[in-house]
């Protein structure tokens, strides 16, 4: 008799029902089918569902929520209709109260099974929640252009893991003046019959409509992404639509003709308006540009940053290198407290706005540097004697190099304040740090992204025993 294997358990289409037992890593939800691992979109722990199976692996198995049979106390109903197709609300459908839970748990795990923390839970702050139950709180979308099937533009959200668009005509991440904006594009374009841009053939006018808001200031940036230079002769009536929209500051076309997924084209033309909006986190002015990277949440930001200045520890007289500095949010944060702040960032366009965000604040104390940490941080510290009182570090989601967490155990300075958007990357360089003679002390989790199964954690680390110049083995 042949044994039945784990491929021969479940088969594509397949139905059955099924206890939805916990969360995995993007927020499905996880049971068992004869000791399978089936993960479930849209279904929320303790959940019993009819589930049809989409795809089948080794020792797992995808499916698709046919119909929830008797609904979990995690379970909320979606306030969107989109939520189940759209790629921006993954989370929709779990109470507010248990995705916060979620995350701070999908923290401590992380950090207990990777970076090597007996007691993360010992050490965590309670999660800082989004204002408003997570609603409301983005201050740039980008909106992508298309038709459908019939010819009729829409605009509105990817849909998850792919690029059809999901037609939409209100977000509740975003503000209601964003919604708006989209009606009078819709609009417009059907009026002046603007093409949008088609992914396949290469051709057609408009691909994206990226708006950013200052909310301090309610100033707004429309920024057209166009497979072209301009809209001809219809460049003036666009400008005199936007400009009935309360808050419009500023409208720029900006040209992305490859053919590339790539969202932003590195030309930009301002077609009314200023080049830039401003708007403030704390008592520091910011002057945002179509290309600049800016936080998305801007009440949490503060908060955000506000922990990062309480665990650098600041008394006045430090010198604090922030790496992966980016426009210079952080570094000009803790330039208040801090005796010299050195910024490096790889990306010329983002020093050359944290410059002039120094600048606008009369800061005389940040200085910023385009190029490599782990090549500028030790050429200073060797060539100039400068030293590292505390390390900063904000990276992208892949986390440190690692060539930039040995400059760190080398130069060993006082302090590293973490600030990442990845669990598993900041838990990964935590155990390197640890290793190196670093001490976890604390972490705090900050729901920037609700809805989502974005977290963002900021995580003080001592120095106590570290040893200049040695790279723990791995």
């Amino acid at each position: 008799m042949i044994p039945v294997t784990k491929e021969k358990i479940l088969e594509k289409n397949q139905e059955f029902e099924i206890e939805i037992e916990d969360y995995g890593n993007d927020g499905e939800g996880i049971g068992h089918y004869e000791g399978m691992a089936v993960f479930v979109k849209d279904a929320a722990k303790g959940d019993r569902a009819l589930v049809r199976i989409t795809k089948v692996k080794k020792s797992y198995a995808y499916a698709h929520l046919v119909k929830v049979l008797e609904p979990s106390e995690d379970r909320s109903e979606p306030l969107c209709p989109h939520a189940k197709v759209c790629g921006g609300c993954s989370l929709m459908h779990i109470s507010y109260d248990r995705q916060l839970a979620w995350k701070q748990e999908k923290v401590a795990q992380a950090l207990k099974r990777i970076g090597g923390i007996e007691d993360p839970v010992g050490i965590m702050e309670p999660i800082v929640a989004c204002d408003g139950g997570g609603l409301h709180y983005r201050n740039k979308a980008q909106f992508p252009v298309g038709c459908d099937k019939d010819g009729n533009i829409i605009i509105g959200f990817y849909a998850g893991h792919s690029h059809r668009i999901v037609d939409t005509d209100s977000c509740l991440l975003q503000p209601e003046r964003f919604d708006e904006i989209i009606g009078a594009c819709r609009a417009f374009f059907v009026e002046h019959r603007i093409k949008p841009y088609d992914e396949e053939k290469g051709s057609g006018l408009v691909r994206h409509i990226v708006i950013r808001e200052g909310r301090s200031t309610g100033q707004i940036m429309v920024t057209f992404v166009l497979n072209g230079d301009g809209f001809g002769g219809h460049e003036q009536a666009l400008v005199h639509e936007m400009r009935k929209i309360s808050g419009i500051r500023s409208i720029i076309i900006n040209t992305n003709k490859e053919k590339t997924n790539r969202i932003l084209g590195f030309t930009n033309r301002v077609l009314w308006g200023s080049d830039v909006i401003e708007d403030t986190i704390g008592d520091i002015r910011f002057a945002i540009g179509p290309m600049s990277f800016y936080q998305v949440n801007p009440s949490q930001t503060k908060r955000m940053y506000e922990k990062a200045l309480e665990y650098a520890g600041l008394s006045g007289g430090e010198t604090v290198w922030d790496l992966y500095c980016g426009i210079g949010t952080i570094s000009l944060f803790l330039a208040k407290q801090a005796g010299k702040v050195f910024g490096v960032e790889i990306i010329e366009e983002a020093i050359e706005d944290a410059r002039r965000n120094a600048k606008l604040n009369g800061i005389t104390n940040a200085e910023f540097y385009v190029g490599r940490s782990e090549d500028i941080l030790p050429e200073k510290h060797k060539k100039e004697g400068v030293i590292a009182d505390v390390i900063v570090v904000d990276p992208p989601r892949k986390g440190c190099d690692a060539s930039l967490l040995e400059t760190i155990l080398s130069i060993a300075s006082k302090r590293v304040v973490y600030v990442s958007c990845d669990p598993a990357t900041l838990a990964r360089d935590v155990a390197i740090l640890t290793k190196g003679g670093y001490v976890l002390q604390k972490a705090c989790v900050f729901d920037n992204f609700s809805q989502s199964t974005h977290v963002e954690t900021v995580a003080q680390l001592v120095n106590i025993a570290a040893k200049p110049g040695i790279m723990p083995d791995l």
